[in-house]
């Protein structure tokens, strides 16, 4: 018969390992009860000797057996989908953050150019006006720019400078 101070002796390790599997503090919980259930309601098949292992390899169970159920692929009517695929949106935010720094590490001319025609949509002479420049810097600034922003947000360090050799 298994002792319940035993069992509560064990949570603490029990929740060590359901985080470590589970990752997720509250995923981590309920397999805990589980785990805690599971060996309450088992608890006759249970041979003296090491509890913890008992109740370890029980929680490893459990926890392959939800993996498993959630791999379940749950068919829908068609009359059930979206109309329209919609996008994951988890990694907007990191992308702006990154976007936003890229943009920092460029020269300020290279940034204005490329905000008011990439951002502000511009024309390359409106663009020109604005800053007092003639257009074919407006054209440069945006090409070095564009050139420069997409090595950085490719990981490029920000040093990098890719000039040609006129002789």
């Amino acid at each position: 018969m298994l002792a319940t101070d035993a069992l509560l002796a064990e949570i603490p390790r029990l929740r060590r390992y359901a985080r470590a599997l589970a990752g997720d503090a509250m995923r981590a919980d309920d397999l805990v009860q589980d785990t805690l259930e599971r060996a309450l309601a088992k608890g006759r098949l249970w041979r003296p000797g090491n509890l913890r292992a008992w109740l370890l390899t029980l929680m490893h169970n459990l926890f392959v057996n939800q993996i498993r159920a959630r791999r379940l692929v749950d068919y829908r009517s068609p009359d059930d989908l979206p109309d329209a695929p919609v996008r994951a949106q988890q990694l907007d935010g990191l992308e702006l953050r990154d976007l936003d720094q890229a943009l920092q590490a460029l020269p300020g001319e290279q940034r204005e150019v490329l905000l008011l025609v990439g951002l502000e949509d511009l024309s390359y002479e409106e663009a020109a006006r604005v800053l007092g420049i003639p257009v074919g810097t407006v054209m440069s600034r945006l090409s070095r720019g564009r050139d420069r922003l997409r090595g950085l947000l490719a990981g490029q360090p920000a040093s990098v400078a890719h000039l040609k050799v006129v002789k």
